[in-house]
């Protein structure tokens, strides 16, 4: 049980901190991108570095560790599911667990624009870089890419990513860039989740960097998604959002977005990992069952 590898975690953070580069040295690392289903599928977490810790009707669901990892361990040891993505301490830990081996590992880059604060849109790199994601011998790195018309700090963001996505590509690393047009509402940032915005976002986030030969797309999925998805050539993974209590309706809704030729996988978090039933198992097989 995980709950029996509690205190060798904090032990050997505290006693042996060198531990987490042997054992990124050690990881066996897969030998594609792509799983034995053709696709990429990645179980997310890397919402509680940017004070995210909502699941649905739980405001604090992300907030216990040693239960997220419990829930990580579960999703990642499924059939099918071959990529995690996360921030350094979760990622690190899970090193530590032995629950990385063959997994496509993705390093969430920038978690600065801290959910709910004045200075959200200014979201500045404070995780991964490209060169500490190549020493740790992960696969690539993501970035959230937000864009506000109304708000000068959204340039920054550009920057940063394109700065970013140049990076890993120089060391034949996956760029994964999410992008949202986003505005403020009542003083809270808000995506604008409609085809027409999802079109101009997966455009502008297509031309960042240096390069476009290492980049992916992490969508939502919205109305006319196939218009969206024609917006790029670029490969989409189709993330899951929020936790729904019709869980149907949001695997159909999954379903559909897949169809589309550009869709090579699904990036999902919140959804399987906090199930409205709390069923891991089930939601997280439910979904490869989508591949």
């Amino acid at each position: 049980m995980i709950q029996d590898r509690l205190a060798t975690l904090v032990e050997t953070r505290a006693s042996r901190p060198a531990a987490i580069a042997e054992a990124a040295a050690l990881r066996v690392r897969p030998g594609s991108l792509l799983g034995e289903h053709g696709k990429l599928m990645v179980i997310a977490a890397d919402h509680p570095a940017r004070g995210a810790l909502r699941a649905g009707d739980r405001p604090l669901a992300m907030a216990d560790r040693l239960d997220l990892l419990d829930r990580l361990c579960t999703a990642l040891a499924r059939p099918g599911v071959n990529g995690v993505l996360g921030t350094p301490d979760i990622l690190e830990d899970l090193l530590l667990l032995g629950a990385l081996d063959g997994k496509v590992v993705i390093g969430s880059m920038n978690r600065g624009g801290l959910a709910g604060a004045a200075f959200e849109m200014d979201d500045r790199f404070t995780g991964y870089d490209a060169a500490r994601i190549q020493a740790m011998r992960f696969e690539g790195g993501k970035t959230l890419t937000r864009i506000d018309y109304a708000d000068p700090a959204s340039v920054d963001t550009l920057e940063a990513t394109a700065r970013a996505v140049s990076g890993l590509a120089e060391r034949d690393l996956l760029a994964m860039v999410e992008p949202f047009i986003s505005h403020r509402v009542d003083g809270l940032v808000r995506n604008v989740l409609t085809p027409d915005a999802m079109v101009k976002a997966a455009a502008i986030a297509a031309g960042l960097g240096g390069t476009s030969a290492y980049t992916w797309l992490k969508l939502p999925v919205v109305d006319d998604m196939e218009r969206v998805m024609a917006a790029t050539t670029l490969p989409v993974v189709i993330l899951g959002g929020e936790v729904d209590s019709d869980q149907e309706a949001v695997f159909s809704r999954w379903r559909k977005a897949l169809a589309c030729p550009t869709a090579r996988g699904l990036a999902v978090g919140r959804s399987l990992l906090y199930p409205p039933d709390d069923d891991v198992v089930s939601a997280v097989d439910a979904a490869v069952g989508l591949l």
